[in-house]
């Protein structure tokens, strides 16, 4: 028979995962919280919750949950262990069957399995070699009881499982570290209610699992017979067939603890290593974060269209502004050619206005002399007469000066007359020197 680790070696790369494993007794839940990765498996915790039957839910439920935090798996769902006495175990052969047709061949064959009758039954199913199923039953009733307990005490489960499902799972998690048999043999663990559970594999029974409460050499003679295997061969204790730990708490005892741990390594990678699970899929609840994978890649996904949107609306504007800086290169010769004849327009029509002003200038001071030739009329006689633009100086000789400034004032040429210092006698006459403001033109 194959050894459990002769698939691709590939698969120890893809070996991660967490699981907490529960295994149902009488009175007692025994824990075990392991982490599985390709260097080997760590086992993060062990607990022992004690008279689960007798106490209330909601108090060893709250123990439980102390547990898995202190564990630092507290969003995993578990992979719980039933009593073997509780469900029924069948192996049965299915060659050539498609694995895709393997649930509709079971299901028209539960019926002849069980001893139930009509009574309602759940089932669940894994693979085994050489084409076989192995697949467990168990009452509705029996399901139900479970279900509303462990909701009752808040514990989420992913699986209700038995033990061999969960032994021949754990027994090939593909880690570095394993000490597994490679050919047949029989493995040894004594249960949580005083018998012995016997798992054997041989390459003419592809899974054995019984509980007897028997001697451990009797058991272990029963198995090597079923497995027609040498009669000589010897047992070994259960974990010997599990993957080593490489990180294990010196307080748990694998030989002991097997089967939980069992449980905990099957429910850690189920795309690895499936188990048979007796819960609907309706009810089962996630193991892992792996549930929020497709959100998180959609999430992603859509961050990187937003990306990808905003780097094209980026280079999109970052092409248009070089087109534009590209057509605006190419009419800015124009364009500068443009403001400098509109500067040189400019500058044409300030001189045109100057001239203008310059022309308008002479005939207003021809015609302001002109005036002042009239209002100055003899024997008043002028010497000399200084225009500017807005005020005029006259030096001249009167016989009477005084009269001037009002005459001036009175002209619409002038206004606000002054002496521009004192009047002179010279034979008879007053000389003077007027300062006069010149009158706005209309």
């Amino acid at each position: 028979m194959p050894g459990p680790h002769s698939a691709p070696d590939f698969k120890k790369f893809i070996a991660f995962g967490s699981g907490v494993g529960i295994e149902v007794g009488a009175k007692d839940l025994e824990v075990t919280a392991v982490r599985v990765r390709p260097n080997g498996v760590s086992v993060l915790g062990t607990a022992t919750i004690h008279d689960f039957s007798a106490r209330p839910a909601a108090e060893w439920g709250a123990e439980y949950t102390q547990f898995l935090r202190q564990a630092g798996v507290a969003h995993l769902a578990a992979t719980v262990l039933l009593r073997r006495r509780e469900t029924i175990v069948r192996q049965i052969a299915l060659p050539g069957v498609a694995a895709r047709d393997l649930s509709a061949a079971l299901a028209l064959q539960i019926d002849t399995l069980h001893p139930y009758g009509d009574e309602e039954v759940v089932s669940g199913w894994s693979e085994v070699a050489a084409g076989g199923v192995l697949i467990g039953i168990l009452r509705r009733t029996a399901l139900d009881r479970y279900s509303s307990l462990f909701a009752e005490a808040g514990i989420a489960v992913a699986c209700f499982t038995f033990s061999a499902a969960a032994i021949y799972a754990a027994h090939r998690v593909p880690v570095a570290i394993t000490q597994a048999p490679g050919t047949g043999f029989v493995a040894l663990a004594g249960g949580v209610d005083g018998a012995w559970e016997v798992y054997g594999e041989s390459p003419a029974k592809a899974v054995f699992s019984a509980e007897f409460e028997l001697p451990p050499e009797r058991a272990a003679a029963l198995a090597i017979s079923e497995l027609r295997l040498e009669p000589g061969q010897e047992p070994v204790p259960l974990d010997r067939v599990l993957p080593a730990p490489r990180v294990n708490p010196v307080s748990n005892d694998l030989a002991r603890r097997s089967l939980p741990y069992a449980t905990a390594l099957a429910g850690a990678c189920p795309w690895l290593t499936p188990v048979a699970n007796l819960l609907p899929l309706a009810e089962r609840r996630s193991n892992s974060r792996a549930m929020y994978i497709p959100t998180i890649a959609l999430a992603v996904l859509l961050l990187l269209a937003c990306v990808a949107l905003v780097v094209q609306s980026w280079w999109e504007e970052r092409r248009y502004v070089a087109e534009l800086e590209a057509e605006i290169a190419k009419v800015e010769p124009r364009a500068q050619r443009a403001v400098a004849l509109d500067r040189q327009l400019i500058r044409s029509q300030n001189q045109i206005r100057l001239l203008d002003e310059f022309r308008a200038r002479t005939k207003g001071d021809l015609e302001t002399l002109n005036g002042l030739t009239m209002l100055l009329s003899p024997p008043v006689w002028t010497g000399t007469v200084d225009l500017t633009p807005d005020a005029a100086t006259i030096t001249g000789e009167a016989d009477q000066a005084a009269p001037l400034l009002k005459q001036l004032d009175a002209s619409p040429y002038f206004q606000s007359s002054t002496f521009v210092g004192a009047l002179a006698k010279a034979g008879g006459n007053e000389q003077f020197q007027i300062r006069t403001v010149r009158r706005p033109r209309p």
